[in-house]
C-alpha cells in the first residue's frame, strides 16, 4: 500500500499573515501595488493569502506562469473578476471558455491577420495628424484623454467603419464602465449591482447606452452586409468548418471586447510613454533623430515600422514600466501540484505583469526607464514569462499586433510634431482596476516641433 505524504498535502507557500475573516485585501489598500511588490520581494517566487472567501496563490517566476497559461491551461478558468463581468462584457474572446471560446477565436483570427492590420495604418496616423491640427501650444492637455478619445476615434472607425457622429455616447460609456471597474467591486455578490447607489445607476445606465449604440451599428450592418473594409464586416461574413456564423449576441459581445482592447490598453501605453520620455530627456532626443533619419518630416506608413526601431523599443519598456494588462488571474478546474504545493481546485493563481517586468533578476535597475535596454543580447533571451504584456499562451491576445502597430505608429506621427513636457511636480498614481491607469490623469503641455508634416 503506497504511503501518504501528509506533510505534503498540508503544505501551503509562505505568505502575509491573515486577518480575521476577511484575510488580506491587497486591491482595497491605499496602494495595491507596493502591497504586492513588498510580498513577492518577502516571499519569493510562490505566495499565499486569503482575500475573504477566495484563496490566491501568486507567481513571481516564468517558469510557473508557463505552467499555468502553457503547458496546463486546460486546468483553468477565467478568474473571479472577469467571469463576474460578463454581465456587462458578455462572452466575447476576453470573457468565454471552452469550445464555444475556441470557436469564436477561430471565427475572429481572419480579421487580424496581417495585410488587414495594415490597411488601418493611414486611419491611426490621419486621425492622430487631425489630433494635433488642434493642440496649441504650451496649452494644458490631460494627456490619458486625449489618447482615449484619439484610440477610440481609431477603434471605432476600424471596427464599424463610422466616424465621429458614435463617438461621443461610447466613451462617455465606456469611461464610466472603466471607472467603476474596479476588483474589489467586482468581487461583490451579483445582487450588488442592482443597488440604487449612484455609482452603479451611473454604471447601468452606461452598459445601457453602450449596448444600444452597438446593437444598432450591428443591425444597421446586418441589413447590408457588405464588406465596409472594417473589423465588423469581417465578423459578420465570418464561417466556421460547418458555415455557422456569429449570432448578434456574439458580434456584440466580440465588439464589446475589441473597444476595450483596442482603445484602452494602447491609449495607456501611449500616455504612460509620454509621461515617461518627458522625465528622460536623452531617450526623447534619440527618438526625435530617429524619426527625422528615418521619415525626414512625413507621416509614418506599415512600411516604416521595421525602421522604427528605437520607436518600438520606447514603447515596449514603457508597457514593461507600465503594463496595461498589470496582471493575469485564473481559477483552479482540478488540484495540481506547482513547486512541490498542492493548488486546490477552486482557488485562484494571479500572475502579474507590474512584479515580473521589474524583477531585477531579469531586468538590470528594473526601476529605470531605459529603452535601449531591448537592443542587448540578455533582454533578446529573456525567459518566455519575463515579459508578457500580451499575456500568453493560447488565450494570448489576439489584437496584440494591432496594439503593437498603432502604439508606434502614433508615437511617430504625435512626436514629429510635438514634445510634451509636464505641466506640474504633482504625483502621478497608477490604479490597479481593469487596467493601469493614472489616478487622475497626467497634465502635460505640448511645445510645437513642426507645424505641419506632408503626407
Amino acid at each position: 500500500m503506497p504511503t501518504i505524504n501528509y506533510e505534503f498535502l498540508m503544505l501551503r507557500p509562505p505568505g502575509p499573515k491573515p486577518h480575521f475573516l476577511i484575510g488580506n485585501m491587497p486591491l482595497a489598500s491605499r496602494n495595491p501595488l507596493a502591497v504586492f511588490s513588498k510580498w513577492s520581494a518577502e516571499f519569493g517566487d510562490i505566495f499565499y493569502y486569503r482575500a475573504a472567501w477566495i484563496q490566491v496563490y501568486f507567481l513571481n517566476h516564468p517558469e510557473l506562469i508557463e505552467a499555468v497559461l502553457v503547458r496546463n491551461y486546460q486546468n483553468f478558468l477565467k478568474d473571479h473578476v472577469i467571469r463576474k463581468s460578463r454581465w456587462f462584457f458578455g462572452e466575447g474572446l476576453l470573457t468565454n471558455e471552452g469550445e464555444s471560446w475556441l470557436r469564436q477565436r477561430r471565427l475572429s483570427q481572419p480579421a487580424f491577420h496581417r495585410d488587414r492590420i495594415a490597411s488601418y495604418a493611414r486611419i491611426m496616423t490621419g486621425y492622430a495628424s487631425q489630433m494635433l491640427d488642434s493642440w496649441k501650444q504650451d496649452e494644458t492637455l490631460d494627456i490619458h484623454q486625449e489618447m482615449m478619445q484619439l484610440t477610440l476615434r481609431i477603434v471605432v472607425r476600424a471596427l464599424f467603419n463610422v466616424e465621429a457622429e458614435q463617438i461621443g455616447p461610447i466613451s462617455t460609456a465606456l469611461n464610466v464602465m472603466m471607472r467603476n471597474s474596479t476588483g474589489v467591486r467586482l468581487l461583490l455578490p451579483p445582487a450588488t449591482r442592482y443597488l440604487p447607489t449612484p455609482a452603479m445607476i451611473q454604471f447601468r445606465r452606461a452598459v445601457r447606452r453602450l449596448d444600444e449604440t452597438v446593437c444598432g451599428i450591428i443591425a444597421a450592418r446586418r441589413r447590408n452586409e457588405i464588406d465596409s473594409g472594417d473589423l465588423l464586416s469581417m465578423l459578420t461574413q465570418a464561417r466556421d468548418e460547418d458555415g455557422g456564423r456569429m449570432t448578434d449576441k456574439q458580434l456584440r459581445d466580440e465588439v464589446m471586447t475589441f473597444l476595450l482592447a483596442g482603445h484602452e490598453t494602447t491609449a495607456l501605453t501611449l500616455t504612460w510613454t509620454w509621461y515617461l520620455l518627458a522625465q528622460h530627456p536623452a531617450d526623447e532626443e534619440k527618438l526625435h533623430a530617429e524619426l527625422e533619419r528615418v521619415l525626414a518630416g512625413r507621416v509614418p506608413e506599415f512600411s516604416d515600422l521595421p525602421k522604427l526601431t528605437f520607436a518600438e523599443q520606447v514603447i515596449k519598456e514603457s508597457m514593461r514600466l507600465y503594463p496595461p494588462a498589470w496582471s493575469v488571474a485564473r481559477t483552479v478546474i482540478s488540484e495540481f501540484e506547482l513547486r512541490g504545493y498542492k493548488i486546490p481546485a477552486g482557488s485562484n493563481v494571479v500572475m502579474s505583469q507590474w512584479i515580473m517586468h521589474r524583477d531585477p533578476r531579469y531586468f538590470p535597475d528594473p526601476e529605470e526607464f531605459d529603452p535601449s535596454r531591448w537592443a542587448t543580447e540578455r533582454t533578446r533571451k529573456l525567459p518566455r514569462f519575463a515579459y508578457f504584456p500580451f499575456g500568453g499562451g493560447p488565450r494570448q491576445c489576439i489584437g496584440n499586433s494591432f496594439a503593437m502597430m498603432e502604439a508606434t505608429l502614433l508615437l511617430a506621427t504625435i512626436a514629429q510634431r510635438f514634445r510634451l513636457s509636464a505641466v506640474s511636480n504633482e504625483a502621478v498614481v497608477p490604479v490597479p482596476s481593469f487596467t493601469l491607469r493614472p489616478k487622475t490623469g497626467i497634465r502635460m503641455s505640448p511645445h510645437v516641433l513642426r507645424t505641419e508634416v506632408p503626407a
